[in-house]
C-alpha cells in the first residue's frame, strides 16, 4: 500500500506525554509525526485541572530545566498558583498551579501546529509495523493510513481498550467521552507485547450556582506565585481564582457504605488495578473506615465556564447514588451535576519491558511513556515522554541515548523505579521515593538539567547565556559569602533580635547563616553586604548553604550506591553460570539485564547476597568500575 507520508519518528497520543515526545523529537531536528484520535482532545486535561503538586512539581521544573514545554504552558494558562509544603522542609517545597483547562488545550496546540519539523495528523493509529529485525518501520491508522517512520514512541494514556463504568454500566470509550484505542493492544499482543489492566477515575463536574461557597473554605493563591518556568519573571503570574475545601460526613459514608454493591470496582466488572495514592471516594470510605471525614477540593476548570471540579470525590456508583452523597455534603445541599463521575480501565504495558531510554528491550526503535507505562498523572507523562522523544530522535540520528540518574533527577527516579521494579499499580512520585531528595530541590533543577539538555539540542544558545550567566552570580555569591569573616559587633544586634545566641568570637558568614533562626535576606542586610543576585536567586543561595551539610551526610549515606553505579554488568552476562546466586536472581537479573550493580540491587528479588555474589564474581574476571 502506498505511503502518505515519510516520517522519521511517530508520537501515538497526543496527551501530555505525546507533546513533550513529539516537541522535543522535532526541536532536535527529526520530521515527527504527533497522531491523536481527535485534535480537539490535544493537551486534554480529563481529571483535575491542574498542573504540579508535591513532588509532581519538582517534576515540571524538571521538564522545563530540559527544555520541555509543560512548565510555560503551566505558566500561560495559569489562574490560581501556590507553593506545597511551606510548612516544612525546601526540599519538599513543591509548585502546584490551576489550569484553565481549555486555554491550555489552545496554548499546547498552538504550540505544535508552530513547532517547525511536527505534523499534527488525527488518526487512530490501528497498528505499528515492525520488520524481521524487530525494528519499526512505520505506523498505520484504522482507516488505512500508512506512514513509514525509523521510531515511534507510544503515549496512549488511558484510550487503549478504555472502558468507561458509571454504576453497573460500562461502554467503550476514552477519557472525557472520547473514542477509544480498539485496535492497536491486538497488534501490540500480536508483537509479544504484554499488556495489563489499570483503572483510574475521576470526580463529576458540577455547577458553581449551586454551591453554598459560605459554607466552604477558601483556598488562595499565593501573594508572589513561583513560576513553573525558570525563563518566566517572579510576578508575571496571576491568581484569578479561588479554591475551596469541603468535607464529607458520617451521612455521606453512610450512603456510601448502603450502596456499595452498585459499585463496579466491588461488584467485580472492573479487573484493572487502580491508584494506591489517589483512591475512589467508596475505596476512601471503605479502606480507611475510622476516618469521620474526606476533603474535597472545589476548584475551577477554568475562568470562562462554571464548571466546578470536585477533587478527591472520584467515583464509580450509580449517578444517583453519586446526587445523594453529594447532597449530604455541606455547601453541596442543592448541587447540579454537569457532568458524571466514572471509573476508566485500559491497558498498559510492564514497564520492565524497558530500558532507561524508555525503550523497549526486545524492539529497535520503539518507545514507550505516559499511562501506558503504568503511571497516573500528567507530569509523570509529560517527564517520560520529553526523555523518549529525545531518545527516539537519539536512535535515528545514531546518537547516544540519554538515561537519567536517580542522583541527577525526580525523572531518573521515576524511570528507574518503573524499569527495574515495576509497578503494581499506577505509579505517582513523591519525594520520599527518592534517596536523594535534599539535593533534588525544585529550585535547582536548571543547575542539575540545563547542561544535560544543552547537550541535546534543547537550550538555545539565548537560554544557555541566562543560565551561565545566572549560575555565575550564584556561584561568586556564595564564594564572597565563604570567604567573609563576620566581627559579634557587626552581627549580634541581628543574632539577639531572631532569638539566638550572640558571637562570642569572628565567625564565617556560612556558618552564622547555617543557624535555623538566621534570615539569609535580613543578615544580609543587616551586614550590608552587597550581592549581584536576581530573581529567586537569593533563595537559592541561602538553600544551597543551609542544606550543605545535610547534602553531604545524604552522600556519604549513599556513597555504597554511587559506587553500585560504577560497577557495569557486561550485557551478555549469562547469569546461571554465575555460582551462588538465588534462582530468582537468576530469572530476574536474565530478564532486565540492569546495566549496573546499583540497578540490580533495586530488582525486586535480588538481595544483598546476591548483589556481593555479582561483585565477586566481578573482581574475580578482573573487571574494574568506571
Amino acid at each position: 500500500m502506498e505511503k502518505l507520508a515519510d516520517f522519521d519518528v511517530a508520537v501515538i497520543g497526543a496527551g501530555h506525554a505525546g507533546i513533550e515526545a513529539a516537541v522535543a523529537s522535532a526541536r532536535r531536528g527529526c520530521k515527527t509525526a504527533l497522531f491523536t484520535i481527535a485534535l480537539d482532545q490535544l493537551g486534554n486535561m480529563p481529571c483535575n485541572p491542574s498542573i504540579g503538586g508535591s513532588a509532581k512539581g519538582h517534576l515540571v521544573r524538571e521538564i522545563d530545566a530540559m527544555g520541555g514545554v509543560m512548565g510555560e504552558a503551566g505558566d500561560a494558562c495559569c489562574i490560581q498558583m501556590r507553593m506545597l509544603n511551606l510548612s516544612k522542609g525546601v526540599s519538599v517545597h513543591s509548585p502546584r498551579a490551576q489550569e484553565d483547562r481549555r486555554a491550555y488545550h489552545t496554548y499546547m496546540k498552538k504550540l505544535c501546529e508552530n513547532t517547525e519539523n511536527l505534523f499534527i495528523i488525527q488518526g487512530e493509529v490501528c497498528d505499528i509495523e515492525i520488520d524481521e529485525n524487530q525494528s519499526v518501520r512505520g505506523v498505520k491508522t484504522r482507516f488505512g493510513g500508512t506512514y513509514s517512520c525509523k521510531a515511534a514512541v507510544i503515549c496512549a494514556g488511558t484510550f487503549l481498550n478504555g472502558m468507561v463504568y458509571i454504576g453497573k454500566t460500562g461502554e467503550s470509550s476514552g477519557p472525557d467521552a472520547c473514542l477509544p484505542a480498539r485496535y492497536l493492544s491486538e497488534k501490540l499482543a500480536a508483537h509479544q507485547i504484554q499488556l495489563r489492566r489499570f483503572k483510574t477515575g475521576t470526580p463529576c463536574r458540577v455547577h458553581r450556582r449551586s454551591i453554598d461557597f459560605d459554607k466552604l473554605q477558601p483556598q488562595y493563591g499565593d501573594p508572589d506565585p513561583q513560576p513553573f518556568s525558570f525563563l518566566a519573571k517572579r510576578g508575571s503570574l496571576r491568581n484569578d481564582a479561588v479554591c475551596y475545601i469541603a468535607n464529607t460526613n458520617a451521612e455521606t459514608h453512610r450512603i456510601i457504605r448502603e450502596n456499595i454493591g452498585e459499585s463496579p470496582l466491588y461488584s467485580g466488572m472492573i479487573h484493572g488495578v487502580g491508584p494506591r495514592y489517589c483512591p475512589s471516594i467508596e475505596d476512601k470510605v471503605i479502606r480507611f473506615s475510622d476516618r469521620e471525614r474526606h476533603q474535597i477540593f472545589v476548584e475551577p476548570t477554568g475562568l470562562s465556564t462554571d464548571e466546578m471540579y470536585l477533587q478527591g470525590f472520584s467515583t464509580s456508583l450509580p449517578e444517583y447514588v453519586q446526587m445523594k452523597m453529594m447532597r449530604s455534603v455541606e455547601g453541596f445541599e442543592h448541587i447540579e451535576v454537569m457532568r458524571p463521575a466514572y471509573a476508566i480501565e485500559y491497558d498498559c504495558v510492564n514497564p520492565i519491558c524497558l530500558l532507561h531510554t524508555l525503550a523497549f528491550r526486545d524492539f529497535h526503535g520503539l518507545y514507550a511513556a505516559g499511562q501506558f507505562n503504568g503511571t497516573s498523572g500528567y507530569e509523570e507523562a509529560a517527564a517520560q515522554g520529553l526523555i523518549a522523544g529525545i531518545n527516539a530522535s537519539a536512535y535515528v540520528f545514531g546518537q547516544k541515548e540519554l538515561s537519567l540518574t536517580r542522583k541527577s533527577s525526580y525523572i531518573g527516579t521515576l524511570i528507574d523505579d518503573l524499569v527495574t521494579k515495576g509497578t503494581e499499580d499506577p505509579y505517582r512520585m513523591m519525594t520520599a521515593r527518592s534517596e536523594y531528595r535534599l539535593s533534588l530541590r525544585h529550585s535547582n533543577a536548571d543547575a542539575r538539567l540545563t547542561p544535560i539538555a544543552r547537550e541535546y539540542g534543547l537550550i538555545s544558545d539565548s537560554r544557555w547565556e541566562i543560565y551561565c550567566a545566572k549560575m555565575q552570580r550564584i556561584e561568586q555569591a556564595l564564594e564572597k559569602i565563604r570567604m567573609l569573616t563576620v566581627s559579634p559587633d557587626a552581627v549580634n544586634a541581628y543574632l539577639e533580635s531572631v532569638g539566638t545566641s550572640p558571637l562570642k568570637q569572628a565567625a564565617k558568614l556560612d556558618t552564622i547563616m547555617r543557624r535555623p533562626q538566621v534570615a539569609f535576606s535580613d543578615v544580609i542586610s543587616a551586614l550590608n553586604l552587597q550581592l549581584d543576585l536576581r530573581g529567586e536567586e537569593p533563595a537559592e543561595v541561602s538553600h544551597r548553604i543551609k542544606y550543605e551539610q545535610y547534602i553531604m551526610r545524604q552522600d556519604q549515606q549513599n556513597a555504597h550506591l554511587a559506587n553500585l553505579e560504577r560497577i557495569r554488568l557486561p550485557q551478555d552476562t549469562d547469569f546461571a553460570a554465575v555460582h551462588g546466586l538465588s534462582s530468582e536472581a537468576v530469572e530476574k537479573l536474565g530478564k532486565l539485564r540492569p546495566e549496573n550493580l546499583a540497578q540490580a540491587s533495586r530488582i525486586s528479588g535480588v538481595s544483598p547476597a546476591d548483589v556481593s555474589i555479582l561483585m565477586t564474581w566481578l573482581k574475580a574476571g578482573g573487571y574494574h568500575a568506571e
